[in-house]
């Protein structure tokens, strides 16, 4: 499997298919109105965690893919996505509204990708919904979700293996949010070297040691 960040909550993951060929799955593909730049995305699954502008620009997506954009149990092409509903914020969505957790399940890996959570932490339903997770994308920059501190608390309570931190400031962002230098400090981590992109089998993962993996936009 192979995971690329483009900056915010978009990713692209390569899969294998059960035919031996290659599923591409993209979330939260953003609008370049942000600043940043998108490149040509073709999709077989596109996933979106809710409705905002850096999230939901589907047209720029290319590809007759299969769209998840909510909650429920999905299987596209024996690849199995639960949407788990969440809020944007910490008020219930009073504030900013609704977003769904997606929990990704493909090559005897499970992937958690919490979009812009605002909940200062999951619910026990929630929890077990998500299970054991292999690999979470966790927001960390808060203003417009969870802050470093609570990232790390919500990480706390995944205990994932591998951690890819997302949604933090980067050159040329113009949402106001925090850099992931925040985050990496409570960690008790001063630097860490971006990854142009990971790549990643079941057979890799340590279940005694516990990894934050930064990627290059």
């Amino acid at each position: 499997m192979e995971i690329v960040w483009y900056g915010q909550s978009c990713f692209r993951i390569l899969t294998s298919s059960n035919s031996g060929g290659k599923l591409s799955i993209v979330l939260d593909p953003f609008s370049e109105d942000i600043g940043l730049k998108l490149p040509k995305l073709e999709a077989d699954i596109l996933l979106i965690t809710h409705s905002h502008l850096d999230h939901n620009n589907l047209y720029a997506v290319s590809g007759n893919y299969f769209l998840i954009s909510g909650p429920g149990e999905y299987e596209v092409k024996n690849v199995f996505v639960e949407g788990i509903f969440s809020y944007h914020d910490d008020v219930f969505g009073k504030e900013r509204g609704e977003n769904t957790i997606y929990v990704i399940e493909s090559e005897d890996l499970r992937i958690c990708h919490l979009g812009d959570i605002g909940q200062k932490e999951l619910t026990q339903e929630q929890l077990e919904r998500i299970g054991e997770v292999d690999i979470l994308m966790i927001p960390v920059g808060g203003n417009f979700t969870i802050s470093a501190k609570e990232a790390f608390q919500i990480m706390t309570q995944i205990e994932p293996k591998i951690t890819i931190p997302m949604h933090y400031f980067l050159p040329n962002l113009k949402v106001k949010i925090d850099g992931v230098e925040k985050f990496l400090k409570i960690l008790g981590i001063k630097s860490l070297k971006p990854l142009p992109k990971l790549k990643v089998k079941k057979k890799d993962l340590s279940e005694d040691e516990a990894k934050i993996i930064l990627l290059e936009p």
